[in-house]
C-alpha cells in the first residue's frame, strides 16, 4: 500500500469516527436536561409564546404541536 492509499484510508477512518460520534442514545432521566428552554434558539420566549398562540389559534388544529385543542377563538 502506498502512502497516498494509506493516507486515504486513514482520512476515510477519521470521517467515519467523526460522523459516528454524534449518533449516540440518550437516556429517558436524561432528556428533560437537553429539553431545557434555556437550550432554544428565540430569544424572547414571551415573544415566541405570543407566536405559537397566534399559530394554534389561526391553524384551528387540534394537539398538532402538543397542546390541547381550543376553541379557534383564542379563548383556549
Amino acid at each position: 500500500m502506498t502512502a497516498r492509499g494509506r493516507l486515504c484510508a486513514l482520512a476515510l477512518c477519521l470521517a467515519t469516527l467523526a460522523s459516528a460520534a454524534g449518533c449516540v442514545v440518550v437516556p429517558q432521566n436524561r432528556r428533560k436536561r437537553l429539553a431545557d428552554p434555556m437550550m432554544r434558539f428565540d430569544t424572547d420566549a414571551l415573544d415566541a409564546h405570543r407566536k405559537q398562540k397566534f399559530y394554534s389559534t389561526r391553524e384551528g388544529a387540534a394537539g398538532g404541536d402538543g397542546t390541547p385543542a381550543g376553541g379557534g377563538c383564542g379563548c383556549q
